[in-house]
């Protein structure tokens, strides 16, 4: 089955800043890729070239089958975009964005309001229907802008950084519409600088650094990369403890809390390895726990920058 996006050799440039720097991805279909980086990695610079909005200076890019330097009509009439900011009007309904959207579409009158009533009850906007988006929540605003991009049924959605300035429950609504979207078959590519984001929603991760993926998979996978895991084990007495010391050196104790922590990168493999080194020990464990680096330990780890969740870090804006 062909990936619904294949991208090989991407290069940009905005004069003398190199922006994108023989970007390799592909995406499978009907699946999550979330693409992580600092800002002015060029994630956005990304999903513009993808989505036939910026053309790029060297490299293969294919989109939902289509090539998107030789056919960009047909790339679009498969895509939708959402960016940053969105591009809901507010002198129209709800509805009437969406009846508007149809109409630029071409879709037919009757087409046109079915889509629109289904994706309004779909996205939990019935009620605000009538009224204008100026009256909308942040998140509201955010799901009227998504089902506008989908009332073209798109076979794969941009997501540039969906969910920026949204309070958490928005958020999580947002969250709730994507993995709508992949249940149905879609194919999701996302933008963010939100790591519990792409934890939550993705199936592959990209950390994207100076126009490279620096590291590519899942995020168990990734996590697996940074030194810091361990693997905790808890014991009833003293006497199980100080056997498991003598089979497990290397490990540090907490004696107070009768307890190991053993350092592992947390794979199963690991934890194989020291259950069955008690278990010829005959030691018991009354309780274990495994620790793994978390998707910032990972972010920081491979661009030596924190991600601008900490307020601290300078905002700088994306080409």
């Amino acid at each position: 089955m062909e990936p619904a996006i294949s991208v090989r050799g991407l290069r940009k440039s905005f004069g003398s800043t190199v922006v994108l720097d023989g970007l390799d991805l592909t995406v499978a279909e009907g699946t999550v890729y979330a693409l992580l980086g600092p800002n002015g990695s060029g994630k956005t610079t990304t999903v513009d070239i993808l989505s036939t909005l910026t053309p790029a200076d060297a490299g293969e890019v294919r989109v939902a089958g289509h090539d998107v330097a030789q056919d960009p009509r047909a790339v679009r009439s498969a895509i939708a975009v959402t960016g940053q900011f969105t591009a809901v009007d507010n002198l129209l309904t709800g509805a009437e964005n969406l009846r508007l959207v149809a109409d630029l579409l071409h879709l037919g009158r009757r087409e046109g309001h079915a889509r629109a009533a289904d994706l309004l009850e779909r996205f939990d906007l019935v009620e605000a229907a009538g009224t204008s988006p100026s009256t909308y929540s942040g998140g509201m605003r955010r799901k009227l802008d998504l089902a506008m991009g989908l009332m073209g049924d798109p076979r794969v959605v941009f997501l540039d950084e969906p969910t920026t300035g949204l309070d958490p429950r928005s958020r999580r609504a947002v969250w709730d519409v994507v993995r709508g979207l992949v249940a149905d078959g879609v194919t999701v590519l996302l933008t963010t600088q939100y790591l519990e984001e792409a934890d939550q929603l993705a199936d592959r991760i990209g950390v994207l650094d100076g126009g490279r993926l620096v590291a590519e998979g899942t995020a168990a996978e990734l996590k697996r990369m940074v030194p810091g895991g361990s693997i905790r084990l808890q014991f009833a007495d003293r006497r199980s403890l100080d056997a498991a010391v003598r089979v497990l050196r290397g490990a540090t104790v907490d004696a107070d809390a009768l307890a190991l922590e053993v350092p592992s990168d947390g794979g199963v493999r690991a934890l194989k390895d020291v259950l069955a080194r008690l278990d010829e020990a005959a030691v018991d464990v009354a309780d274990l726990t495994v620790h793994q680096p978390d998707l910032d330990d990972v972010f920081l780890a491979l661009t030596g920058r924190p991600t601008t969740d900490d307020p601290t870090h300078r905002k700088v804006t994306t080409p």
